[in-house]
């Protein structure tokens, strides 16, 4: 689907920069984080995925919006507050352990070969994610290509929704001829972007409807369906 590509489509190569969320879009945040809460509170096994995840969301998201800390504190904070709301065991120490495990969760299995050929064609890579440095350093020996560009949480001491990720993305992107951030989450990405005038290309993993306040350049529905877009076969 496209509302309105605004030209991206097989332009991509030398002097493109594409910036990437990377937990959702690249790495498979929803698996990690089940199995993660799972193992350090035994009474999660009997909530529904969709529940369990909708729940740790929203008290994230609510946090979030307090002032800055690492986001490695701020996962144990809603850890905790999850198992406080279920009656679990609401000590630190499971809770902690839950932003422990980010660097071990894997990427999509569509991720690495698209990234590969994006890198093959010229295009810069760069990652806008809400993470800290040290969570990141150890995701990213998950993937086979280089990014030349990092904006964490931790740099910018901002989170997403809000805009100093895509201020930094601009400043970067200066040096280009084109730039186009890639995402999967409406909320912190794709909804913001279009409101800062971003471009964003959506990849649609959970195949969710599309809101009025969001106006991607295109959407896919993984990752291998961006790269086939942005680089169509001759």
């Amino acid at each position: 689907m496209n509302r309105s590509d605004h030209g991206f489509e097989g332009t991509a190569g030398a002097g493109t920069l594409l910036t990437f969320d990377c937990y959702g879009t690249l790495i498979d945040w929803n698996t990690g984080i089940l199995a993660v809460l799972r193992a350090a509170y035994p009474g999660a096994a009997g909530v529904a995925d969709e529940a369990l995840l909708s729940e740790f969301l929203a008290a994230q998201d609510r946090l979030k919006t307090s002032d800055y800390r690492r986001y490695r504190q701020l996962l144990t904070e809603t850890a905790a507050e999850v198992a406080s709301t279920n009656g679990w065991d609401a000590s630190e120490a499971p809770a902690a352990g839950v932003p422990a495990t980010i660097p071990s969760w894997p990427p999509f299995p569509d991720t690495n070969s698209a990234l590969s050929r994006l890198a093959a064609a010229g295009v810069t890579l760069g990652i806008l994610s809400n993470i800290d440095d040290d969570l990141l350093a150890g995701t990213l020996r998950h993937f086979e290509v280089e990014f030349t560009l990092l904006g964490t949480a931790q740099r910018l001491r901002s989170y997403k929704p809000a805009a100093p990720h895509f201020e930094r993305g601009r400043e970067w992107a200066a040096g280009f001829d084109r730039w186009l951030h890639v995402a999967q989450s409406l909320f912190h990405d794709i909804v913001p972007a279009t409101a800062l005038g971003v471009p964003v290309l959506w990849v649609n993993r959970q195949a969710q409807p599309l809101p009025d306040e969001a106006d991607p350049v295109h959407i896919v529905p993984d990752l291998a369906a961006a790269a086939a877009w942005l680089l169509p076969a001759p």
